[in-house]
């Protein structure tokens, strides 16, 4: 009956979602009170741990979350987006214009949602299309699946973060970070050679039209960008600060140097840090830029962090159902080998994403129900967990179609039909879903 309650919990946030169009937030909400109340625990009790649920994962991936998001929004704001994707140009040649968007995809989407990443650089890919000779569509398909799996694969995008603050991960941000930019690497690949295989068979109206901007005068239209330096510092610099504080971590100690290394590779001082160089970029130290930008960004990230924290409710909600007990009395030797376990949250958040479409709600969903699991598989530690995370993500991106606003993203700005989307969109994220997922379990029976 408890995992009937947990089942009819789910069943409701996909449909107030994808059916009835709840916000992820409220339907999360509403689903943990449900399955505690339908759990037959005490009501004070449900709110206890609603409460502490929400609060507790605000506590460890919170300020991570905003901090990133601030530094999306100025790198966009700033043109330092723009000018990555130039050096990218510059360093790939135009003679590979497709690997091109898809490294350039792959880099943007770290901080950048992909949404936002594929509008700012579509012009970008359009003049590209034109000067190389080559088919929108194939550069549309090969920047969509390079920002697709950063993007759910590499903090600081929230939905890493708050699936590994779900699993109790969120003192391993090194780790995922490094994990997810290595198994982000073969999902890109897939999706590029889609592009090339798929997208040069697709014309729109666009491949026929006049090039009424090339690619140097679109450049020269967004005027004075950043140096290459300025517009890669925010990313890069808390990458190596999260690094060398993983690395304090294993050396171990309390000496003096240690803990300043790991108090500077802390996710939330690390990622601050990350936010003070953005500021680098700022054409202005004024209202608009410093008060403005800031704002705008903050209000990107409250439906994150409302969502994030909903998921910490239910996922608490769940663990203190009993259900892990039930586990722990259940046979689960077939999942034992943890390469064979991350099936599971790879189908679960396959489920989810393809039925109401968002892959931050799949990501914090699933981490939230496989969480109480992990402990009885014995799946614990930096590697372990940072796997799982990947598993989910992988899921979590197969697949995007008509429910997904990124899927009419790259319809809309690329003038592709929705039929040919299907071929090149939908079938690009199922092939990197199924790749991520391969490359994670090969990753597991070699590093754990």
């Amino acid at each position: 009956m408890l995992f009937l309650v947990i089942f009819l919990g789910v069943i409701f946030i996909v449909l107030a979602t994808a059916v009835l169009k709840i916000h992820p937030f409220l339907a999360l909400l509403i689903s943990a009170f449900f399955v505690g109340i339908a759990s037959g625990m005490p009501l004070l009790t449900v709110v206890e741990h609603v409460n502490s649920g929400f609060g507790g994962l605000m506590t460890s991936i919170g300020l991570v979350i905003v901090a990133g998001t601030i530094i999306g929004v100025v790198l966009e704001k700033s043109g330092a987006a723009y000018r990555m994707a130039e050096v990218v140009l510059r360093v790939l040649g135009e003679k590979r214009p497709q690997l091109a968007m898809s490294v350039i995809g792959y880099i943007v989407s770290i901080p950048v949602f992909c949404d936002s990443g594929y509008i700012i650089l579509s012009s970008l890919k359009k003049a590209l299309a034109k000067r190389a000779k080559v088919t929108i569509a194939s550069m549309a398909i090969a920047l969509a699946t390079g920002l697709y799996a950063t993007h759910v694969l590499v903090p600081p995008t929230p939905g890493p973060i708050a699936a590994a603050g779900n699993i109790g991960a969120a003192d391993y941000l090194g780790t995922i970070i490094l994990i997810g930019l290595l198994v982000a690497i073969p999902a890109t690949i897939v999706g590029y050679l889609w592009a090339r295989k798929v997208g040069t068979k697709i014309e729109v109206e666009a491949d026929r039209e006049a090039l009424v901007l090339d690619y140097d005068e679109i450049v020269k239209s967004f005027g004075k960008m950043p140096s290459t330096f300025k517009s890669f510092l925010p990313i890069v610099l808390p990458i190596v600060l999260i690094g060398i504080g993983s690395i304090a971590a294993l050396v171990g100690g309390e000496s003096g140097w240690i803990n300043f290394l790991k108090f500077l590779g802390s996710p939330t001082v690390a990622l601050f840090l990350g936010v003070f160089a953005s500021f680098l970029l700022l054409p202005e130290l004024s209202e608009k830029t410093l008060s403005s930008w800031i704002g705008e960004a903050l209000k990107e990230a409250a439906p994150i962090l409302l969502i994030t924290g909903a998921g910490g409710a239910f996922g608490t909600v769940i663990k203190n159902t009993g259900v892990a007990e039930l586990l722990q009395n259940m046979d689960l030797g077939a999942l034992a080998n943890g390469a064979l376990f991350l099936l599971v949250p790879f189908l679960i958040g396959a489920a989810l994403k393809t039925a109401q479409g968002s892959s931050t709600a799949s990501l914090v969903i699933t981490s939230a129900l496989i969480a109480p699991m992990l402990p009885q598989l014995g799946i614990e530690g930096a590697i372990p967990l940072a796997l799982v995370v990947m598993a989910i993500g992988a899921g979590s991106m197969t697949v995007s179609h008509v429910n997904d606003s990124f899927f009419w993203v790259v319809t809309q700005y690329s003038g592709m039909k929705v039929t040919d989307a299907y071929k090149a969109m939908t079938m690009a994220t199922l092939l990197q879903g199924i790749t991520t997922i391969v490359v994670t379990m090969i990753l597991w029976f070699i590093m754990v």
